[in-house]
Formats: C-alpha cells, structure tokens, sequence
C-alpha cells in the first residue's frame, strides 16, 4: 500500500484522494471572520478548472508559472491547477521587492503570473520589459482588479475569470493524458534559495524527490489523516510546501489558511492545530509575547510561573509516555495551574508535535517551551534535500541536536566536518546552472555546507561552513551558537557576531522593539521611535546585562567584548536580510563598517 501510495505524483495524488475521500475536508480558508470548508472533490475540480484554464491561455507544454502572494487556497489551486497539466510552478515571496521578483521571474521564464492583489501586480507590470516571456497576470484579488486591469488590459485576468475559462473548456482529455504519462522523474517545483550570499538559484524539486521525502517526515512527526495544519509561513520555501502540499496530499489531512500573516497567533487559538511549524523567530516571539504577558500580570502569578519552569525544567526532554509517575505529577498539577492557559494564549494547546527548523536555534527556546508542555522538536532540511531530512524523534529529545536522519536518507561527516546526504531526497539540479549543480552534487551526495558533530547517533549543527570564523589568535568560533545565545532573551531580536581576523568578540545587536518598548513604558522612559528607544541609557543597560548572562552560556573566547545597537531594524528592502529574514552578513559588515571599526579602537 506505501509502495503504491508514493509512486504516485502530487497531482495524481490530488485525484486519487478526490475519488476516495470526496467529502472529506482537504482545506478551510479563513475569510471575513469565518473559516470556509472545501472538499477533496472540490479541491480536485477547482485545480483542473485552473489548469484547463491555463492551457486557454497559451502556457506551452511544461511551461513554468509564477506565484506572488501570502499564503491562501488560490496558491495551492494554482500549484496544483498548473501540475494538472504538466507545467511548473516557481514561487515568489510577496515581501520581494519589485528587482527581486523581477529576477526570480525572468531566470525561471515565467509565462504566466499570479498575483495575489494589485501590490504585488504593480511589481510584475513594473518589471514587464525584463520578463520577456510573460503571457498573462493572473489576480486574486477582486478589489483594484478593475484598476490593474485599465493599466494593462491586454496582460490582465483575475482569478475567477480563468477558473471560468477552464470550466467553459472543451479539452477535458488534457488533464487524463497529462497524469497518465506523468512520471516521479518531471519536475513538479522550482524553489528559489534565499540569496544570503549572492544571485537565489532555483532548485529543480521533481515529484520522485518529493515521495522519497514525504514517508520520512510523515514516520517522523507521527502524522496521520486526522492532522491538522495552520499553513502561514511562505510556500515559497521547501518547509511550507512539506505540510501544506506534500504530507497532506498524501494522507488526506487538512490544512486550513487564515486570513493573513499578520493574525497568525489568533487564528492559533481559533484551529488549535495538531501540528504546527515556527523557524526561530516564530519561536523567540511567542517567547517575547509570554514574557510581556507575564510581566503584565501581579507578582503571585509571576511566582507561580517561575515556581512552575523551575520544577518542570528537569524532565523537559522526555516525551510525556517516558515520564515517571511523579514527573507526570509535578507536570499535571503546573499545567492546571499555569501551563494550560499559557498554551492557549499561544494557541498550541492541541499541538501533538511542534516542530523548529530552517534555522538555527538556542536550545534554551526549545528547553523552554517543552516546560511549558508544547512537543516541540528540531529538525533539519533543505531546499536541496526536498524538505526535512533530519529530526529529533518524539520520546528521544536532546537539546541542541537536530536528531537523526529519516526513512531513506543516508548521511556522512566529510573530513571538514561538512554533513553529506544521499538518497530520493536530493534534488535534481539548478535551473539553468549546471556548474553550482556540480558543486553541490557529486557522486550522488548532496553537499550541504553545514558542519555538524555527530555523538551516540545524533547530530548538532555546528554552522554553516562558509561562516565558521578564525580570531586574530586562531581560534575557531561558530558564530551562529554566540547569536542564538543572545536572542533567547526576549530583548535581543538580531544579534551578528564579527570575529574574523579580530582580537575579540564584537557584535551588532537589534532590540525586540515590542518587547523592550513594554519594558520601557512600565518603568515610565520616555521614547517616541526605534531610535530614541535605542538610544535609551537605560535599554543600554539592559542588553548589557542581557549579554551578560548570555557570554555566562558561552565559552569564554566566545564572549561578546564589545557591541553597537542597531539605531533601525535590519531590513529586507535595504538587502540587509532576504526573504526569510536570513542575514546578510556581507551586505552588514558593509553598512556598518565604520561602528564595527569603532567597536575594535
């Protein structure tokens, strides 16, 4: 049945859940306050609609689609539409600026654009002389469609009107003929890298690489046809794609989409799902917005809480099943107490499995949230790798660890220390670069350029190869263990190390504006933006203390010795961090290098 159930690809796998589950609900999205079911059959003749409704246009045969937008059913249905019909979709993040967007379009010769509204329409008219293969931009949606329209009518159709158009064709047969010659081996996406050190380049993901991943994480993350998922996080990125399309087209499990980016903690609380997905940042938030909760309250409950993270700490590692029975005690009482609300006011209350990756992260956060009672767990993957490759297994948690590998993944440690992977997983190449194909895979191992430390079978990720730095007395530092060290306070938001070459340990900090602004007013300082905050004597003293007690984790060569604070937040629109809110190290070192010399005089 396994064998079967991953020999099929994506699209194929949408019709074959449409013919066995048809009334059973594949997608809820949130719209004016209420979440609207769609079923499988639905879903399945929503998406051949589309891709009947592309061919209408023009899309020549496996030609390549682009999406810019949130996270929404319209991106899934335009996924799963173009694969309907053999084409490709490339993914875009909506927070690209216009020479951004235009290069990922323009390298991945986009015929055929959707865009979520007319924000992001303006990008790719803006840019329409450098996409010379453009046919059509698609909207989602209705409000300025008119207007976008009247700029360019001859380029312009919303969404509606193409679902109308594939429903109002005549060539049904594509969609059969399609699916009965689609092979794992076709290229089903193509995911652009960040960029964090140069040009993003587009990984070529086929529908095999897909199934060879798929069983790994489903065994992994125990999930089943009855998960469910709160989709946010951009589906323009590998990890998004793995539980919004690949594991759930393959169980049957719901997703559900909220209304924006912007309301994800309340539609937390609202689906309460059985699985959740947060890279760091997510994570060091929610860890902010309960320290600002708590330190809002009165000073019982502030005790309780502590009392409550002091007796639970402990036995944080182990999964509730390994528990002794006065762990389970101990645990029982402080969540009836103090932890139950804390996981609703967060919304993960349901939460059978939680998971972290993408990035980095302070085993401190992880620590600290499974006190709390959420299953959170590290796991490991690439864009390279299809999705997650490595991950912590649920009754066996050791900080700071990203685990071991999945079903069908094999792994080596070069000498270098870089983590080496092969199996179904690895991708197929850069589209349209064979010489950084040749570099990332050879003799069938993927290199991932991370150096790892492998100890009893588990593996920590030490950092990234490219970033391992080298002080003026030779020693090696891991700049990434001295930053997320720093931003498990609830203060420190961006934290970059420079050591290279340096006598010491300098860095750039960015404060937690919400955070440090909470902490601000309830001492009554006066502050009107960012920068006056900043430049507080009293906020300066505070990230003193707070790196302070983080160089107290660290190694003493580790230690920060000196710091600049950020007078603004790093910025995405400045090339300061990409897409993902990645660092660019080199872009910052040149921004700042006049505070970073300052910091060495």
């Amino acid at each position: 049945m396994a064998d079967t159930l991953y020999s099929l690809t994506l699209p194929q796998q949408l019709r074959a859940q449409a013919r066995q589950r048809p009334d059973a609900i594949a997608i809820r999205q949130k719209e004016h306050g209420i979440f609207k079911p769609m079923t499988w059959a639905g879903y399945h003749e929503r998406a051949c609609r589309i891709g009947l409704g592309l061919k209408a246009l023009g899309l020549s045969e496996g030609g390549h689609i682009g999406v810019l937008s949130e996270n929404r059913v319209e991106w899934v249905l335009a996924q799963l539409g173009a694969g309907m019909v053999g084409a490709v979709t490339v993914g875009v993040y909506p927070t690209s600026p216009t020479n951004e967007v235009a290069y990922v379009l323009a390298h991945s010769d986009a015929e055929i654009i959707f865009c979520e509204d007319q924000e992001q329409s303006d990008k790719v008219l803006e840019a329409r002389a450098q996409l010379p293969r453009l046919r059509k931009i698609v909207v989602m949606e209705r409000k300025g469609l008119q207007d976008t329209r009247e700029s360019a009518p001859d380029l312009v159709i919303g969404f509606e009107e193409l679902e109308e158009l594939g429903a109002a064709s005549t060539d049904g047969a594509t969609i059969d003929r399609v699916l009965q010659h689609q092979t794992l081996e076709d290229t089903g996406l193509i995911i652009y890298t960040s960029g964090s050190t140069g040009k993003p380049k587009g990984a070529m993901i086929s529908y095999g690489n897909i199934a060879a991943m798929a069983p790994g994480v489903i065994e992994r993350l125990g999930l089943d046809a009855h998960t469910s998922h709160l989709s946010y996080l951009p589906l323009c990125h590998v990890a998004e794609q793995m539980l919004t399309n690949f594991a759930p087209l393959y169980l049957g499990s719901r997703v559900d989409f909220g209304e924006s980016i912007r309301t994800v903690q309340e539609d937390l609380r609202e689906v309460a799902p059985t699985m959740f997905l947060g890279v760091p940042r997510i994570w060091e938030k929610l860890h902010s917005s309960i320290s600002i909760k708590m330190n809002e309250t009165g000073a019982l409950r502030r005790w309780l809480y502590q009392a409550g993270l002091r007796a639970c700490e402990p036995f944080a590692h182990k999964s509730p099943a390994r528990r002794s029975l006065g762990e389970k005690i101990t645990f029982g009482f402080w969540y009836w107490l103090m932890f139950r609300a804390l996981q609703n006011f967060i919304g993960l209350r349901e939460a059978r499995v939680a998971l972290t990756g993408a990035a980095p992260i302070s085993p401190a956060i992880v620590k600290y949230f499974r006190t709390l009672g959420v299953p959170l767990i590290e796991v490991y993957g690439m864009t390279e790798s299809s999705g997650m490759v490595l991950g912590q297994r649920l009754d066996d948690v050791r900080f700071g660890t990203v685990g071991v590998p999945t079903v069908g993944v094999e792994h080596r440690v070069a000498e270098n220390g870089e983590l080496q992977i092969r199996g179904g997983v690895v991708f197929k190449g850069y589209y349209k670069n064979p010489e950084a194909t040749a570099g990332s895979i050879q003799d069938g191992w993927l290199h991932t350029g991370d150096v790892v430390e492998e100890k009893d079978g588990q593996l920590r990720i030490v950092d990234r190869l490219k970033d391992i730095m080298i002080t003026a007395g030779g020693k090696n530092l891991t700049p990434s263990e001295i930053e997320n060290t720093m931003k498990a306070s609830p203060f420190i938001k961006e934290c970059v190390i420079v050591a290279d070459a340096r006598k010491f340990v300098a860095a750039l900090i960015q404060i937690d504006f919400e955070t440090v602004s909470q902490w601000a007013q309830s001492r009554s300082l006066a502050f009107t933006h960012f920068r006056s905050l900043v430049e507080t004597p009293e906020v300066r003293e505070l990230i003193d203390n707070e790196v302070r007690a983080g160089n107290a984790r660290l190694a003493e060569v580790a230690h920060i010795r000196r710091f600049h604070l950020l007078t603004k937040e790093l910025d995405h629109d400045d090339g300061e961090v990409t897409a993902t809110m990645k660092v660019r190290r080199a872009s910052i070192y040149k921004t700042y290098g006049a505070e970073i010399e300052a910091l060495y005089r």
